[in-house]
């Protein structure tokens, strides 16, 4: 603030020192604990997040290994089927009709 007649332009500031500190202590404090929060689940998310990527790593490689599997099953099939052994899907045919004989039975008497 100016003054009107005098050689200093500007007002010293009120002599309420006390007060001003004792409002930025109150905000510093207020400060400190919401960075201790920020901090806090800044923490809880980073574990979160590698907790969750041991488990999609978990998943992934269970399913490399179940593909594997799969794969080697699905070989298995293909050069059996290729094979001479026709009298296999025969076999095949008499379990699953004994298989549907044996059912039926069982729902009918039961």
């Amino acid at each position: 603030m100016r003054r009107a007649h005098s050689g200093n332009y500007y007002e010293p500031l009120p002599q309420h020192s006390n007060e001003v500190e004792d409002e930025n202590d109150r905000l510093t404090d207020e400060l400190k604990d919401k960075i201790h929060v920020l901090k806090s689940l800044s923490i809880d998310i980073g574990n979160e997040v590698k907790y969750q990527d041991k488990m999609l790593r978990e998943v992934d490689d269970d399913m490399d290994r179940t593909g594997g599997f799969l794969g080697n099953t699905m070989n298995r099939v293909l050069r059996l089927s290729k094979g001479s052994h026709n009298y296999y899907i025969i076999y095949l045919f008499f379990f699953a009709f004994l298989v549907f004989f044996i059912i039926y039975f069982v729902v009918k008497f039961r």
